[in-house]
């Protein structure tokens, strides 16, 4: 696996985040340091997701932050520019994976079909999304593809949470979860920053007691 991978495996949870503005980025990045999350995917859904990775990754230069939901090559080198060390895409897209393969991006595109997985697999990508996770199968259909696959592990995404965090983490083929249940987004617009350390310190000590 790729150091990013290996990181991500080492926190069990990537706190998938949406910022409507760019004021939060900090406050933020601050809150999932102190809780012991200094991780998060930064999704492109917003206008604000730009900015909010470049202040996040010059203020928080140890912090790894990537940008989720791209979902095209002029995004990828807008995030990559901001500061992005890692891309995250909902599906199989050819033309992001070999952008981000050429110019020696780390990249997790969604795969939830053997065919996918074979694109993956064709390019020698070890670590793939699986996404929407729970609308997808979940944990059975994940244990399903990693039958004939068995150098490709998954970073499900999508109805994960506290209670279900367990199921996944369990499972050997899988390096992590992306979760939002930490970071939601009214309490990001509320400025409950101090919750949202409180929950990121929970998960955190969920998935090591978990994995340990």
């Amino acid at each position: 696996m790729n150091t990013i991978a290996e990181q991500f495996s080492k926190y069990g949870v990537v706190p998938v985040v949406v910022l409507e503005d760019a004021k939060d980025a900090l406050p933020l990045a601050k809150a999932l340091t102190e809780g012991g999350l200094p991780c998060a995917e930064v999704t492109f859904r917003t206008e604000a997701a730009e900015e909010s990775i470049r202040l996040m990754t010059k203020e928080y230069p140890d912090m790894l932050v990537g940008a989720g939901t791209v979902l095209t090559v002029e995004q990828v080198d807008r995030a990559v520019a901001a500061g992005a060390r890692f891309i995250v895409s909902p599906g199989f897209d050819p033309e992001i994976v070999d952008d981000c393969l050429e110019k020696g991006i780390p990249v997790f595109p969604g795969c939830i079909t053997p065919s996918e997985l074979a694109q993956a697999a064709k390019r020698g990508l070890e670590v793939v999304k699986f996404f929407p996770a729970e609308q997808a199968g979940g944990v059975a259909m994940i244990k399903a593809m990693a039958a004939p696959y068995t150098m490709m592990k998954f970073m499900p995404t999508g109805g994960i949470s506290a209670k279900n965090l367990k199921d996944y983490l369990s499972c050997d083929k899988i390096v992590c979860c992306g979760g939002s249940w930490m970071v939601k987004g009214d309490l990001v617009k509320n400025g409950e920053f101090d919750k949202i350390r409180e929950l990121t310190k929970d998960a955190v000590e969920l998935a090591s007691s978990i994995r340990n």
